[in-house]
């Protein structure tokens, strides 16, 4: 099973693999003649492959069906570019809120990408855990990423599970699957919401003109199914904070689906928050949204809490955290400036 929070759909691919089939090859299914060339490689996942249409034989795209036949060119292309080295366990030290023989809880800083991907090969949440942690279980599908179940951006902060082993990993990926996961995130949005509360159940997507970014796709004609409930914590007239419950986990679920209804993540600048987007044009003004900004160089977003049922005990586990001191003290910036001027 994977986890729907470790999907991307197709960005640019890069050829990883090119087979031209031998003249005396046999009809074979494409899928079962690929997993004697793909090491490592289950058929599940050669067939998903296949239908995401990272298979191409001869240029064209196949099913997993198709039977191979003498000379043919098959090309397997990824999103990624093919990697130069493994991946190499570095000593990076860990903010490590729980620990059992089973799991830990890990409070990650704004800035550290959570996995090995392209331009960023070193420096990682998983460069960390493979140096403090041996034999980290991965899922079916996420190859490279021991012991993740999910993720967060880059430039989000707060609180992952990391599974330690097989079963641990299993059973989290489970729950993530049913939605059942209790994942609360706080947030600063420009603008105050009409409501003090709501929930957002509109598909998202990649974007077609700029494949980086999430977008709400409000027709449902593609994209994936997203929900996310928010309640209003406090309203600071130009800004508001806000606490985000997921009940799935897409790509930029929180970023995107913000945006969409008028209030766009502050200082995020993948989604143009990083801009005066409510308020006055005087110039005192614009200086202190900047200066907010310089405090906190990220989008506004913080992993808050996290809810699970243990894997091994069945214990119902509960963790929080507190906003980091970049977000808190924006926070309380606003709210000096509100109560003053």
């Amino acid at each position: 099973m994977i986890d729907e929070n470790l999907l991307e759909e197709n960005d640019d691919l890069f050829e990883h693999h090119r087979i031209v089939v031998d003249t005396k090859q046999t009809l074979l299914r494409i899928d079962k003649f690929l997993m004697d060339r793909l090491p490592n490689v289950t058929r599940n996942k050669i067939q998903d492959g296949i239908k995401d249409g990272f298979v191409k034989v001869n240029d064209a795209s196949v099913k997993p069906n198709y039977k191979v036949r003498p000379n043919d060119v098959i090309v397997v292309s990824l999103p990624e570019p093919p990697r130069e080295t493994e991946l190499i366990p570095e000593n990076i030290p860990l903010n490590i809120i729980f620990e059992d023989d089973d799991l830990l809880i890990v409070n990650k800083e704004a800035g550290m990408v959570v996995h090995p991907a392209y331009n960023n090969w070193s420096g990682t949440l998983v460069n960390a855990l493979t140096y403090h942690f041996q034999n980290l279980p991965e899922m079916e599908g996420n190859e490279g990423r021991p012991g993740l179940v999910h993720r967060i951006d880059k430039d989000t902060s707060g609180l992952l599970v990391i599974a330690k082993t097989k079963k641990s990993i299993t059973s989290l990926a489970k729950q993530f699957y049913d939605h059942s996961i209790e994942r609360t995130y706080y947030a600063l949005v420009w603008g105050e919401p009409e409501q003090d509360e709501g929930t957002i159940n509109v598909n998202l997507g990649r974007s077609e003109k700029d494949r980086r970014i999430t977008v709400a796709i409000e027709d449902g004609s593609r994209g994936r199914h997203a929900i996310t409930h928010y309640k209003v914590l406090k309203r600071l007239r130009y800004i508001s904070l806000i606490k985000c419950n997921l009940e799935t986990g897409r790509t930029h679920q929180i970023r995107a689906h913000m945006k969409s209804i008028g209030h766009t993540l502050f200082n995020d600048t993948t989604y143009g928050g990083n801009k005066v987007l409510k308020g006055t044009q005087f110039s005192k003004y614009k200086s202190f949204v900047e200066n907010c900004f310089k405090i906190m160089p990220r989008q506004a977003l913080h992993a808050k809490s996290l809810g699970f049922i243990h894997p091994i005990s069945g214990e119902k586990m509960f963790f929080e955290s507190e906003l980091p001191a970049d977000f808190a003290e924006v926070v309380e910036k606003w709210e000096n400036y509100v109560q003053f001027t």
